[in-house]
C-alpha cells in the first residue's frame, strides 16, 4: 500500500508514522510518501487522518505499478526525453568497453553524425572470466567525460560492484545496473539516493516480478528516474546467446509505469541478428534501444561477435525510422 501524506506533514511526523506502520518513508518532491508491504490492504482511521491519497496494489511491485501511476514515467535527460508522452524511441549506442581515446572518440563522432544523443561504453566490465579484459576503470570514465564535454552527448556506463559505484554515479548521466548486479541491494540503494537516471538490466535467470522489484529498491529510496532493460534470458536454446523475451516486454508495458529499453546485442550475442531484432523491438513501440557498435569489432576486447561495425549500424539506424513511424514513435 502506498500512502501520500498531507503536504503539511513534516519529516519527523512522517517518519514516526512510517515506523508505526513498518513502512518505508520517502519524499517525492511534493510530499512524504509511505510504502508498506502490499499485504496491507486497508489504512486505519489514524493514518487516513494524515493521508491525502491511498493506493492499494496487488504485489510488491508498487511504485512501478500502473495501479499507482497509470502513465509511463518521463525521464528528462536535457538533450532528450525518454518514456512518457515523448513518443521517442531513444537509440543508445557505443562499444561494449572503452578501450582507448581514439576508439571512443570514433564512436562519439558516429553518434553526432546520426543524431544519437546517448553514448554507451563500459569502464568497469563484469566479465565471466577473471582472465579477460576488465575495463579501463577510472581512466575509462574520464574518457567518457571528455567525449560528453566535446560532443554534447549523454553518457551511460555500468556499475560492476559496490567498490566504484560512487565513481560511476559521479561521471554517468545514466547509471547502468547490469544483469549480474540486479540483485545487489547496496548498488540499488546508492542509485536510489542519487539524482541520476538509472537503467536496470534484467538478470538472465530472473522473473519479471524479481526484475521490477529490483527497480522498487531504487524508487523507494527516492529516485523516480528508473528504466527497465530487457536483454535476454537463459532458456534451453543453445544456438543464440540468450532468448529476447518480447512477451515479457509486452507485460512490462502493460503493467508497469517505467520506460522499457531493449538490448538486442546481448540477447542474440551475434552481430548478424541485431538489425532484425532491433526492428522487431521498435515495432513493439518501446522507449529505447541499446545497441553495441565498434569501429572494428574484430579487434574488440570484449563482446566482439555481437558488436556492429559503423556501416552496419548506419544501415540499421536508417531502417528503423520507418518501423517507428508505423507505430507512432520517432527515432531519436
Amino acid at each position: 500500500m502506498i500512502i501520500h501524506l498531507n503536504k503539511s506533514i513534516e519529516q519527523a511526523k512522517a517518519e514516526e508514522l512510517g515506523r508505526n506502520y513498518e513502512a518505508i518513508c520517502m519524499h517525492n518532491g511534493v510530499q512524504y510518501v509511505l510504502v508498506t508491504s502490499s499485504k496491507v490492504k486497508e489504512a486505519d482511521a489514524n493514518i487516513r487522518s494524515h493521508a491525502e491519497a491511498v493506493f492499494v496494489t496487488d504485489t510488491d511491485i508498487q511504485l512501478a505499478s500502473k495501479q499507482y501511476i497509470s502513465d509511463t514515467r518521463t525521464i528528462d535527460l536535457g538533450v532528450v526525453g525518454i518514456g512518457g508522452s515523448t513518443n521517442n524511441t531513444v537509440v543508445i549506442t557505443g562499444p561494449c568497453s572503452v578501450e582507448s581515446e581514439e576508439q571512443i572518440e570514433q564512436a562519439a563522432m558516429l553518434c553526432v553524425e546520426l543524431g544519437v544523443k546517448v553514448l554507451r561504453a563500459g569502464a568497469y566490465k563484469p566479465r565471466t572470466s577473471p582472465y579477460t579484459f576488465q575495463g579501463l576503470g577510472l581512466e575509462g570514465l574520464k574518457l567518457l567525460d571528455k567525449m560528453r564535454s566535446k560532443y554534447g552527448l549523454k553518457i551511460i556506463t555500468e556499475v560492476r560492484d559496490s567498490t566504484h559505484v560512487d565513481e560511476v554515479i559521479e561521471y554517468a548521466d545514466i547509471i547502468q545496473v547490469g544483469a549480474k548486479a540486479m540483485y545487489d541491494q547496496g548498488i540499488l540503494r546508492k542509485c536510489g539516493k542519487s539524482k541520476k537516471a538509472v537503467l536496470i538490466k534484467r538478470g538472465f535467470g530472473s522473473t519479471l516480478q524479481e526484475f521490477v522489484q529490483s527497480a522498487e529498491f531504487v524508487l523507494s529510496s527516492g529516485n523516480p528516474d528508473v528504466m527497465l532493460c530487457e536483454r535476454g534470458i537463459r532458456t534451453f536454446e543453445t544456438k543464440t546467446r540468450f532468448t529476447l523475451d518480447l512477451c515479457g516486454v509486452a507485460w512490462l508495458k502493460q503493467y508497469t509505469n517505467l520506460p522499457v529499453i531493449l538490448d538486442p546485442s546481448h540477447a542474440i550475442g551475434y552481430a548478424y541478428g541485431v538489425a532484425d531484432l532491433s526492428r522487431a523491438c521498435v515495432a513493439m513501440g518501446v522507449d529505447g534501444l541499446l545497441i553495441e557498435t565498434h569501429p572494428n569489432p574484430k579487434v574488440a576486447k570484449s563482446d566482439a561477435e555481437q558488436q556492429l561495425n559503423f556501416d552496419q549500424f548506419r544501415a540499421l539506424h536508417k531502417s528503423i525510422a520507418a518501423v517507428a513511424a508505423a507505430v507512432g514513435k520517432k527515432i531519436v
